[in-house]
């Protein structure tokens, strides 16, 4: 299997906010913009992987700004780091001001998908290759965030854990 570059899977989804998706303060439903970042995640996982995935795991998610009613918001996903069968998305929720346009940083969320077959099995993906400083430091994080999944989980012991090790040396 050939590596590929997280611009492989890079998936952008931009909606507006309908008062049906409001919560009464007139902001996004929070679970709504969780539906939209798992589409998005989803489509990117399938680009890298393609083949059909499921989420296994919302990893973080951050609320920082609250999106209002009328706001256009850009959804991007891309994979920032490709284990065997598993593939971290890293999301940017942007949002557009009314005016101006200009976009700013509203949200953020890592999820966590597994490829499978028609079975439900897991399958290989390829690896993944970052180019930017950015995609970089997505990449080397991943490891670290897999690591302390797995010593929460107790599926690994804290002393094989040498990424998080690394950090306190």
């Amino acid at each position: 299997m050939q590596a590929k570059n997280p611009k492989d899977s890079r998936t952008i989804l931009t909606d507006l906010v309908l008062p049906s998706e409001t919560n009464p303060l007139n902001n996004l439903f929070g679970g709504e913009l969780l539906a939209r970042m798992d589409r998005a995640a989803s489509i990117a996982a399938r680009r890298h992987s393609r083949r059909i995935v499921v989420t296994a795991s919302v990893n973080n998610v951050a609320f920082n700004k609250a999106i209002p009613l009328g706001s256009v918001v850009t959804v991007e996903a891309a994979v920032s780091r490709a284990f065997k069968s598993s593939m971290e998305i890293f999301i940017d929720v942007w949002v557009e001001d009314r005016e101006s346009g200009k976009r700013s940083r509203a949200n953020e969320a890592i999820y966590t998908f597994v490829a499978v077959d028609e079975t439900g099995t897991p399958v290989n993906v390829p690896e993944l290759t970052p180019e930017t400083e950015l995609e970089t430091e997505r990449y080397e994080a991943a490891l670290r965030r897999k690591q302390l999944s797995l010593v929460l989980a107790g599926k690994m012991k804290p002393k094989d854990a040498t990424e998080l090790k690394a950090l306190f040396e």
